[in-house]
């Protein structure tokens, strides 16, 4: 004769023993302080929520490449340094979005839709409450933002020169004519074939490792890479020189980082304003209004750097070019080193390039 055995919701003499008391229905198990139990179980959920909620207080929305990430650590470690309350385990959380731009590598920017390819997600995470604040790369941030966006930090700028990264040539002008220089920005690519007609630029992207493998592999002789995200990756032995901003000028806002939140949140602006960087924030809203004037999009090669000098005054160069290098127009200014002055002459410079190009110039 088999052993009697205990279905799991029959309750048992010793279930009984213990508190346990039959169901009218189906004789399923209850505890008879089932009620008591029920409020406990709630109480101590609500708890542990409240304690994780307490402790996860702010989250950074960022692009899942590792210069993206190196760049959100960045911010954590910063915002952890200067505010206690965000110094605790687990206090800040990176999340990580993939933008349009990261999913489409096979195509130019220009053909798909431009810069915002790589912020719009990003946006759309930090206005439904995803994310509290944004990292960017600020040469990959439109001249314009949703109105409930604001942008009040920019971390200390980075090194602005482009590298020019290649295993069996020293530099551009080394190259044999016919060599393929992978590049992805206009930008570059214009100011290449500007100085060296003889070689060919071809479209090159994804991210530093991606670009830096495919170069390993053959698939072109040379590529050029910002040296800001090199530098910022730990990656600087992969540079074989470096241009100078007279051999190659920067893309707008390169080198900087902006952090970004809702207008309404007073306590992430708080937090962010206080990591801003006044010399670059005032360098990268004089070329974005340069930018600005010349409607930049990713059709049109624009390139501009404002620095301050040994004077402690600005000094602007821009640059507007045809794709193929056969046009390049630059100017320049010198002024104040403020707000209201710096603005006023990235928009004067790109006026002047405007009227100087005029407007079939930028009909690519």
């Amino acid at each position: 004769m088999e052993a009697a055995t205990h279905h799991p919701l029959i309750a048992s003499p010793a279930d009984l023993r213990s508190g346990l008391s039959w169901s009218p229905k189906g004789r399923i198990l209850l505890p008879r302080n089932a009620r008591k139990v029920s409020l406990v179980t709630r109480a101590a959920v609500a708890v542990e929520q409240d304690a994780k909620a307490k402790v996860s207080l702010l989250k950074i929305g960022t692009r899942g490449s590792p210069l993206a990430l190196a760049q959100a650590h960045e911010t954590r470690e910063k915002l952890m340094a200067s505010h206690p309350a965000l110094a605790e385990e687990g206090a800040i959380e990176i999340v990580i979005i993939k933008t349009t731009g990261d999913k489409i590598l096979n195509q130019p920017l220009a053909d798909i839709g431009g810069k915002g390819l790589f912020t719009k997600e990003i946006d759309e995470a930090l206005l439904d409450g995803s994310i509290d604040i944004a990292v960017h790369s600020m040469k990959d941030v439109p001249t314009y933002f949703p109105d409930q966006i604001v942008l009040p930090c920019n971390l200390p700028r980075e090194d602005v020169r482009d590298a020019f990264i290649c295993p069996t040539k020293g530099s551009l002008a080394e190259l044999p004519a016919g060599s393929v220089v992978g590049s992805a920005s206009l930008r570059r690519q214009s100011q290449i074939l500007h100085r060296y007609p003889s070689l060919k630029v071809v479209n090159f992207r994804g991210n530093v490792q991606t670009r830096l493998r495919k170069l390993g592999e053959g698939d072109v002789h040379a590529t050029l890479l910002a040296l800001a995200g090199l530098k910022r990756l730990n990656m600087t032995e992969t540079v074989t020189s470096i241009l100078s901003t007279e051999e190659m000028l920067p893309a707008i806002a390169q080198g900087a980082i902006g952090i970004a939140c809702r207008r309404d949140d007073e306590a992430m602006i708080n937090y962010i304003a206080s990591l801003n960087h006044e010399e670059t924030r005032l360098a990268v809203a004089c070329e974005r209004a340069f930018l600005t004037k010349l409607d930049g999009s990713c059709r049109t090669p624009i390139a501009g750097y404002a620095y301050k000098d040994a004077e402690g005054n600005c000094v602007f160069r821009g640059l507007v070019a045809s794709p193929d290098g056969t046009r390049v127009l630059e100017t320049s200014r010198k002024g104040a080193y403020s707000f209201d002055d710096m603005v006023l002459m990235g928009k004067d410079a790109g006026e002047e390039l405007l009227s100087t190009a005029g407007p079939e110039f930028f009909s690519w």
